[in-house]
């Protein structure tokens, strides 16, 4: 059983400031840095294609080998690659490369995808996305692995640690048993749809049926890894937290409003709990995420400030707050940061 205590804190960035595309790539990786700085153990990117305002980085692995070239220590994910739309070969490849030159700090998150559009944009049917996941996996495990790909070629560079790395997302009790059969790490999201006969159930309600399948099913002697990432925006003042909020969820109601039964205006408060949000001052965090019980079983932390999606200061304060405030106040310890050896002429990709 994962320890309540000792957490590996991620931070997850969707990259949705409100600039350009290239200013989203800067103002992330500065914000990156500054998670490495406080002592963040990861950081995660979400990869979409298409839609800017719901995801701003359809290059996941491309993106990370610049955020490699400006940090040293914290290890870096993908939170996910959408694998069905992907040439499994092409991703065991880049991500090898991107490997080596992260000095071993790449962490895969993979999941199935669920965007009809962006399916029939790669020429690919959505209701065979579970069945693409399970051949592109087992396609890239091989070639990390080092098997032959054609009697004559195999993987180059060789990435055998990387199958070691593998985290599948998902939002049922199956795919907790997947991910935990397969020795994986576990990705539990933000927030996911709810029963329709209960519109209210909470979030680890939903999650922690999730986490029995995975721990069950895990082989003897394999350690847990499951990253819970939530919606985290801490503020020095409340007011401030719910003016941002009351922006950012009202977006995030005409877009989704349907899958979280939500409607335009409904009170803020009740926005705040349909989107799985803890916001305000550190102690009113603190005392909202420490109602989840599925962060108890966490091994990995994450957290993210979407869908408020405040501006980049109050993000980087959000950040601060949450390192210097938040998690101490929950008695989540992680361990000490590695020393990791800098590749020469890395800092010139």
């Amino acid at each position: 059983m994962p320890s309540s205590r000792t957490k590996n804190i991620a931070f997850f960035t969707r990259l949705l400031d409100d600039v350009s595309a290239a200013d989203r790539y800067r103002l992330a990786t500065e914000q990156i840095r500054e998670a490495e700085r406080l002592g963040f153990s990861s950081a995660w990117v979400a990869q979409h294609h298409f839609d800017p305002e719901e995801g701003g980085l359809p290059a996941p692995l491309v993106f990370l080998t610049h955020v490699a070239a400006n940090t040293s220590r914290i290890r870096l994910g993908t939170g996910v690659i959408t694998l069905p739309l992907e040439d499994p070969l092409r991703v065991a490849e880049d991500a090898a490369v991107l490997d080596l030159l992260s000095n071993g700090r790449l962490e895969i998150g993979l999941g199935t995808g669920g965007t009809a559009p962006t399916f029939a944009a790669f020429g690919r049917a959505i209701e065979a996305r579970g069945q693409d996941f399970a051949v592109h996996l087992t396609k890239l495990r091989q070639a990390w692995r080092g098997e032959a790909i054609t009697e004559t070629r195999r993987l180059y560079p060789a990435a055998p640690a990387l199958d070691g790395r593998i985290w599948q997302a998902t939002f049922s009790v199956e795919g907790g048993r997947r991910a935990g059969l397969a020795g994986d790490g576990l990705m539990l999201s933000r927030t996911q749809p709810r029963p329709e006969d209960d519109p209210r159930k909470p979030l680890d309600a939903i999650q922690n049926p999730i986490i029995d399948a995975y721990l069950e099913a895990l082989p003897e002697g394999v350690a847990p890894r499951i990253l819970a990432s939530r919606s985290v925006f801490v503020a020095d003042r409340r007011q401030e937290a719910l003016d941002y909020a009351r922006i950012g969820l009202g977006k995030a109601v005409e877009k989704f409003g349907g899958l979280v039964r939500v409607q335009a205006g409904d009170r803020l408060e009740d926005l705040i709990a349909a989107f799985d949000s803890h916001l305000g001052t550190p102690d009113e965090v603190v005392a909202s995420l420490a109602r989840d019980s599925a962060l108890t079983r966490a091994t990995d932390v994450a957290v993210q400030v979407h869908s408020i999606d405040p501006p980049h200061d109050a993000i980087l304060r959000s950040i601060e707050l949450f390192a210097t405030r938040v998690a101490p106040a929950l008695g989540w310890t992680h361990p000490q940061p590695q020393k990791t050896a800098a590749l020469v002429g890395l800092r010139s990709i």
